[in-house]
């Protein structure tokens, strides 16, 4: 069955400031604006460019809308933390970012953010309301630097009419995967021509190898517990993928394979929706991510916050923009719509809108049990830096599968010490 299909960022402006925006015109505690007469310019800052940008712009022009005392500008800015770094140094800083959640902990001892947590307790605000997991990136020793507002994993999608054509349905374990990835595999001539998984992404290792029942860290925090049995288990099983011929590196390279349908399953997320979207005849179905050898279910958690930095000039209107934004489930809800985008408000979340639709119910419930990275200095470079470049060598063949754990932990060990010290 082919999937509805649901034009993101197309509400009118003109119809927001009227019956359009009745639902969503004021936060879960007072209205846009109101909250201790907070007024004036509020500068916004994003990476968000492009597509992305307009989806910004658009949400705030429904705030401004709302209410006739703060006026919002969203300013797209390119190495948005870099900038911000600079900005405190020179005493240029904005009102309020669009925030990597993950980066709160590297930056929140950098003096870089403001603590939201005594305006969340003299508001009422309900934090419980948020994804508990996206709460906790934006959190440290206790304090609160910022509100989750959107959340991403990465399910599975996959290519109906491909699957269909093989006679297989999606698969629901590491088993079925390999099935289904063989049965869908195209060649002609030894050619590969549809591949049937796309093994395309080795960051997504931390996923895997929790499916597998394993770790990424020990219990310390301190040293990498990825070069186990656990993570033997997940190289093994990506190399009986490779040896399939379901995939091969670089195919698809410099094109968007799922979209052109050379590819019939595929890790990725929410933000993929409004690119397929687009292409009139594919028709395509999401489901949760397999699961391990022994049932074991896990996905990442990823996306962004709002933040207040530290000499922010209006700092009360940016909470009240922040707080109408996140904590009230209709405003996040329609920034859903406008984006596509998964809100990190559960109530927002678990709409009608999003749970009733075929292609974003899977996300949902894999919601429930991703997990977000752990919050460790120097843990995006042990990934980075230690583990992802071994294991691309192993599936390129330079290394096997012991040895390029073993050196990854290696390395990813001593970039855990150098972030201790």
């Amino acid at each position: 069955m082919k999937l509805s299909r649901r034009a993101f960022g197309t509400l009118a402006l003109g119809a927001a400031a009227g019956a359009g925006l009745t639902a969503c015109s004021g936060p879960a505690s007072g209205g846009a604006g109101g909250g201790g007469g907070a007024s004036g310019d509020i500068t916004f800052w994003g990476s968000w460019v492009g597509d992305q940008a307009k989806q910004m712009e658009e949400q705030v022009a429904l705030f401004n809308s709302a209410q006739s005392a703060l006026t919002v500008r969203y300013v797209q800015q390119k190495e948005l933390e870099q900038k911000l770094l600079t900005g405190l140094a020179s005493g240029q800083v904005p009102d309020i970012v669009l925030w990597d959640r993950f980066q709160t902990s590297l930056y929140v001892p950098k003096g870089a953010l403001q603590s939201i947590s005594d305006r969340v307790s003299e508001d009422g605000v309900d934090v419980g309301q948020l994804y508990d997991q996206a709460v906790g990136e934006m959190t440290v020793e206790d304090q609160l630097y910022g509100l989750p507002l959107i959340v991403d994993n990465r399910s599975l999608f996959y290519n109906e009419e491909i699957l269909a054509d093989a006679g297989v349905e999606p698969p629901t374990t590491w088993e079925e995967l390999l099935s289904v990835a063989e049965a869908t595999t195209r060649r002609s001539g030894g050619k590969l021509e549809v591949a049937g998984f796309a093994l395309d992404d080795p960051g997504l290792f931390s996923m895997w190898i929790r499916q597998a029942g394993g770790k990424m860290l020990n219990d310390d925090n301190q040293t990498v517990a990825f070069n186990s049995p656990e993570g033997l288990a997940v190289l093994q099983f990506w190399q009986q993928l490779m040896d399939a011929g379901v995939y091969e590196l670089g195919f698809g390279k410099g094109g968007a394979p799922f979209a052109e349908k050379k590819v019939g399953l595929a890790y990725t997320g929410p933000w993929s929706f409004t690119d397929f979207d687009k292409v009139d005849d594919l028709v395509y179905g999401t489901t949760e991510p397999v699961a391990g050898p022994g049932g074991g279910k896990a996905a990442g958690m990823g996306g962004f916050g709002l933040a207040i930095p530290e000499g922010a000039r209006n700092a009360d209107g940016a909470w009240e923009f922040m707080k109408w934004w996140c904590a009230d489930p209709a405003n996040a809800l329609q920034f859903g719509k406008i984006s596509g985008q998964i809100p990190a408000n559960r109530t927002a979340a678990n709409d009608a809108y999003f749970t009733e639709d075929e292609k974003y119910e899977a996300l949902v419930a894999t919601m429930e049990y991703a997990t977000v990275r752990p919050a460790v200095a120097g843990y995006s470079d042990m990934e980075g830096k230690g583990l992802i470049p071994n294991l691309e060598k192993f599936l390129s063949g330079e290394l096997g599968a012991e040895e390029a754990l073993a050196t990854a932990e290696s390395m990813g060990n001593q970039v855990l010490a150098e972030n201790r010290k």
